[in-house]
């Protein structure tokens, strides 16, 4: 036994503490190796101790929430791997009157998207019935800036509680979290969130918002494959102002894929959808190599045809060989 792996069971307990645990069964898409060490946190404060005990061992921390739009790879994931699960959401303060009324609302990072949503709706909170059915965790949702039906997650933070690889805690404004389409600044800094503050429209009816939430998980059901293994969206819509589109095609990552013929292409046992074409799915069997290589063709084909790269906003985790074309590997 590590003198790490000691520490860790000296502070969370030995049956909080794995060793070269498989992390597949923790994600969406279902492949990946394993994690060197796996420890599951639930709450903003075992967070920051795992976080202090790996730091002055000199290991290195991965996050992993709900698992989802991220691809571990096979070889799994070295150093640190700390799950979030759960965690507080509490209502933390309210401004305005009226129309303008405001409550102020804290969750967790571990806290799921889905979990937020209905504590919302109970309490007549305003401005997430829509995203009912998303997956994974706030704190997944804040590191990529979660975006659905033309909205960004962003648009409703006040402020964030991070901390930083060198261990200081601070509170962070919205303004200042480098926020964009799939973007913070935690993808720059290597911040982790404790915690974020949502400013909510209170006095709602939970009624009505019980109904936008069951429309919007009718779309989804209709849209998406969510009926099989997949990690949600594969690429970032291109953006109209700067991306050159063909003409006749929207500026959707899933039109180009399907427009250059791409559903159903497949990978060993993974597979474009042919319900929607920016998911690739896990028929069963599928390697992380195999989605790689599937992403990495997506990407050239659509650039030979129509000229224009897509963005991907999968997140990748452990090491991963670059796809190159068959014609330019080494015999």
């Amino acid at each position: 036994m590590t003198p790490f792996t000691e520490r860790l069971r000296n502070g969370f307990g030995r049956e909080r503490v794995r060793e070269h645990a498989p992390l597949a069964p923790f994600t969406t898409f279902k492949v990946g190796g394993p994690a060197e060490w796996l420890l599951e946190v639930s709450s903003a404060e075992e967070l920051l101790r795992a976080f202090e005990l790996a730091h002055a061992a000199g290991v290195a921390v991965t996050m992993l929430g709900g698992g989802s739009n991220v691809l571990i790879s096979d070889q799994g994931v070295a150093g640190l791997v700390v799950r979030t699960r759960g965690g507080r959401i509490e209502e933390v303060g309210r401004t305005g009157e009226a129309d303008a009324a405001v409550t102020l609302v804290r969750a967790d990072a571990g806290a799921t998207i889905n979990a937020l949503v209905r504590w919302t709706i109970i309490r007549g909170f305003a401005g997430l019935e829509a995203w009912a059915g998303t997956p994974g965790t706030v704190g997944g949702g804040v590191f990529g800036n979660a975006h659905y039906g033309g909205h960004l997650l962003s648009e409703l933070v006040d402020h964030v509680r991070l901390v930083s690889r060198e261990r200081h805690v601070r509170d962070v404004k919205a303004c200042d979290m480098e926020f964009a389409y799939d973007r913070s600044r935690l993808q720059r800094t290597g911040e982790i969130l404790l915690w974020v503050v949502l400013r909510l429209r209170r006095g709602a009816d939970s009624t009505a918002l019980r109904a936008v939430a069951r429309q919007s998980l009718a779309y989804r059901k209709r849209t998406q494959p969510l009926d099989t293994k997949s990690a949600g969206c594969i690429f970032q819509n291109p953006d109209p102002a700067s991306d050159a589109l063909p003409p006749g095609i929207p500026a959707s990552a899933g039109a180009l894929v399907d427009r250059a013929g791409l559903k159903g292409r497949s990978v060993g046992g993974a597979s474009v959808s042919t319900t929607h074409g920016n998911f690739i799915v896990n028929n069963g069997g599928a390697t992380a190599t195999d989605i790689r290589k599937l992403v990495k063709i997506c990407q050239q084909v659509v650039r030979d045809l129509f000229g224009l790269t897509l963005r991907e906003e999968i997140v990748y985790l452990g090491a991963f060989e670059e796809y190159q074309k068959p014609s330019a590997r080494r015999r």
